[in-house]
């Protein structure tokens, strides 16, 4: 995002799938498409226990850029 600008959510949805608990969890994310004005991102979240990861949720999101508006 450039620094003059902030972020503004368009639209959030999470779906959980298992408990997360575990000794640890792990999300991995990426942006699917960054446009000028829009991003979309996703993300799946992994809870750890004894080695084995057990996926337990994922989330989709779509960011809107601000431009010329940065964050209080």
């Amino acid at each position: 995002m450039p620094h003059d600008a902030s972020v503004l959510t368009v639209e959030y949805k999470m779906n959980i799938m298992a408990p997360g608990d575990g000794e640890q969890l792990i999300a991995r994310g990426e942006v699917i498409r960054a446009g000028r004005s829009l991003v979309v991102a996703r993300a799946d979240v992994f809870a750890v226990n004894g080695g084995k990861e057990t996926h337990c949720a994922s989330l989709l999101q779509t960011l809107m850029t601000m431009h010329g508006k940065a964050d209080q």
